[in-house]
């Protein structure tokens, strides 16, 4: 008997189960991951009390949303690059260095974000 193949709602269902246990296993492997996640929740927090606009809002997730996802690219670049050269090499320190550095922009670019967001309330 033929398996029959998952419907367009079970793909769709399976491809969000997938993209969960990928951030799960980066969350559980990452320390800076962690970190970030701890601080977006400070900054959700601030937003909250300071009652941030609704345009405030939006820029305070795409920030957070640009660093986890620098961060989750950086963590996937990693795993691969340890997969194909297990052995010290320099072409593979240089592209986890890469994408460090493209965690780093994203981190100073949200902090950028968060201070032109935060600081009116902060002096008012």
């Amino acid at each position: 008997m033929e398996r029959q193949q998952p419907t367009f709602i079970r793909r769709r269902l399976n491809s969000f189960g997938y993209a969960l246990k990928g951030i799960t296993a980066a969350f559980r492997s990452e320390i800076n991951l962690r970190w970030h996640v701890l601080s977006a929740g400070i900054v959700v927090a601030a937003g909250f009390y300071l009652g941030l606009s609704s345009m405030e809002w939006v820029v305070i997730c795409f920030a957070i949303g640009l660093v986890w996802m620098a961060e989750l690219f950086n963590t996937a670049l990693e795993v691969v690059v340890n997969l194909v050269s297990p052995e010290r090499h320099p072409l593979a320190g240089k592209a986890k260095d890469i994408a460090a550095g493209a965690v780093l922009v994203a981190s100073l670019t949200s902090a950028i974000a968060g201070l032109l967001v935060f600081l009116p309330y902060l002096w008012a």
